[in-house]
């Protein structure tokens, strides 16, 4: 399922938020939001998302979501968003249960993503028992275990430090080796962006404008820290936003 979005803007109040943004979402593709903050980047996510609508422009769900889509779309939170008391397991079958999904259907599905995401070993531990980078499995299992057609993914990795920051990258890059998924990923870290992203959409500080869309052809599973094609992409990238990133925060100093 493709997602295309046309001519979106949006105001709260007085204030424009966005304008006037157009962007393809293709289906197996990761494509990246970044920007300076404030410019608008989760506000796409939530118009996706469908829990709000913007002001002008549209949002397209083309084709239809893969067989045994439970949640065509789907988020990842910063927060992990668990819920303590549930091991592991438990924060899995949850979204399961939602969908009247339990026993052996329950099962297979569950054994499925605990594999895809390195967590077999951990099925039965609780939240508080786990890393930030494992905990962010568990959310990234949970989302995969209802077959998006698109997930979400609202700046996952940045609750975590850098080296787990790198581990859960590659994890990714493995997951969607595998498997390819489509996801919408914002983050204000363009290192991620060009490590993860097939496309990476450059917006302006408010009211969020599309800067550039930059593509990168380097397959995921060949992307290196250190990779000077790469480093020149992230680079560009930084180029395009140092400017108004570093007026944005003096905005959101003096307000």
């Amino acid at each position: 399922m493709d997602i295309q979005m046309k001519s979106v803007s949006h105001t709260y109040g007085s204030t424009e938020v966005l304008r006037d943004i157009s962007i393809d979402i293709p289906t197996g593709k990761i494509v990246c939001l970044v920007g300076p903050s404030g410019c608008g980047k989760s506000t796409l996510l939530r118009f996706i998302g469908g829990l709000e609508r913007p002001t002008e422009g549209e949002v397209l769900q083309l084709g239809e979501p893969p067989e045994g889509s439970l949640n065509p779309l789907t988020y990842v939170f910063q927060d992990f968003a668990l819920l303590p008391w549930r091991s592991v397991r438990g924060n899995i079958s949850l979204v399961l249960e939602d969908h009247g999904i339990r026993g052996e259907d329950a099962n297979r599905i569950i054994r499925d993503v605990l594999q895809r995401t390195k967590l077999s070993d951990f099925e039965t531990a609780l939240p508080k028992q786990l890393s930030g980078g494992m905990k962010q499995r568990v959310a990234i299992a949970r989302a995969l275990a209802v077959n998006p057609a698109v997930m979400l993914m609202d700046e996952p990795l940045s609750a975590l430090d850098a080296q787990t920051r790198e581990l859960l990258m590659d994890d990714l890059v493995a997951l969607w080796t595998r498997q390819p998924f489509t996801a919408v990923y914002v983050t204000h870290n363009l290192a991620e962006a060009v490590r993860l992203g097939h496309k990476v959409v450059v917006l302006s500080r408010r009211p969020g404008q599309i800067r550039e869309i930059v593509e990168i052809d380097t397959p995921l599973a060949e992307r290196e820290t250190g990779d000077p094609e790469l480093e020149a992409v992230q680079k560009k990238l930084w180029n395009l936003m140092r400017d108004e990133a570093r007026a944005a925060d003096e905005e959101l100093v003096h307000v």
